[in-house]
């Protein structure tokens, strides 16, 4: 692939995570506005963003890459079990720990069911499914393989993964120190999700394992927070204000416990996949 074919792809691709999200948000909105519950509307966002961007990347490989989508980490819909059992150990371990060893007091949000119902809905379909396959679809999709095509799989695994991090800081106002933890906690975590595809061939996993994250970790069920959350139905509130334990600005997913949770599972890739890597 020519260097500037690489760009435009890796730029388009980008775009879709923008362009599928508004669409099917307006759509949702649509929807809610005709009288439909919103727990309905969020499932209905989160599964229009993942078809919205699976057809958009889909288009842009046969119009302008001139390749068939299942070239790029995205064949037939399948997910090994043994990632689907990483999806949920991973977050649940993290989540124990602060639990189990980290001083906090946990505060219940005073929500009706309707409430409740909007805040499970969002977290798993929207938070959690469509972020999730979304940002796989293009970051370990399309990203990384076009990457791997024109230079090798180590600098697609990492440059993806730095972008990925990058990406957390857009738009918003964390002072310097946030912005180098977050920068770093992103790119490991987003190496974390490269190996899993690059040794599976498949996004589908590792799609999984950050959907599942994203649902326990910031879906809005049980959040870990050093301020109780209007939008989750319990918080646990960290009475530790260290800047590593709490992640910062940006919270636990850049915090040393989850950067720790990101590198024990890249290292066990490695070591089991040395000679795909």
């Amino acid at each position: 692939m020519k260097t500037k074919k690489l760009v435009i792809s890796v730029i388009l691709s980008f775009c879709v995570v923008p362009v599928s999200q508004i669409l099917s948000q307006l759509i949702a909105s649509g929807c809610l506005m005709i009288g439909l519950p919103e727990f309905i509307c969020n499932i209905m966002v989160g599964i229009l963003y993942i078809f919205g961007a699976y057809g958009l990347l889909k288009l842009l490989c046969k119009k302008y890459i001139k390749e068939d989508l299942s070239n790029y980490n995205m064949p037939r819909f399948k997910i090994d079990m043994k990632w689907l059992i990483v999806a949920f150990a991973l977050p649940v371990l993290v989540s124990a720990v602060y639990l189990l060893f980290v001083d906090g007091v946990y505060v219940v949000s005073d929500m009706g069911i309707t409430e409740k119902l909007s805040v499970i809905s969002l977290g798993v379909f929207f938070t959690g499914f469509g972020a999730g396959f979304v940002e796989e679809m293009v970051f370990r999709g399309i990203m990384m393989t076009a990457i791997e095509k024109k230079f090798n799989r180590k600098i697609a695994i990492i440059v993806p993964s730095l972008l990925f991090g990058a990406v957390h800081i857009i738009g918003m106002n964390f002072n310097l120190l946030s912005c180098i933890l977050v920068l770093a906690a992103g790119t490991m975590v987003g190496i974390m999700f490269s190996l899993i595809a690059a040794t599976t061939n498949s996004v589908w996993n590792s799609a999984i394992v950050h959907a599942v994250w994203n649902m326990i970790i910031i879906g809005g069920g049980l959040v870990i927070d050093t301020e109780a959350r209007q939008n989750a139905l319990c918080t646990y509130v960290l009475n530790n204000k260290s800047f590593v334990l709490t992640g910062g600005e940006f919270g636990i997913e850049s915090s040393v416990i989850a950067v720790v949770g990101y590198c024990v599972v890249s290292l066990i890739i490695i070591h089991s996949n040395k000679k795909k890597i």
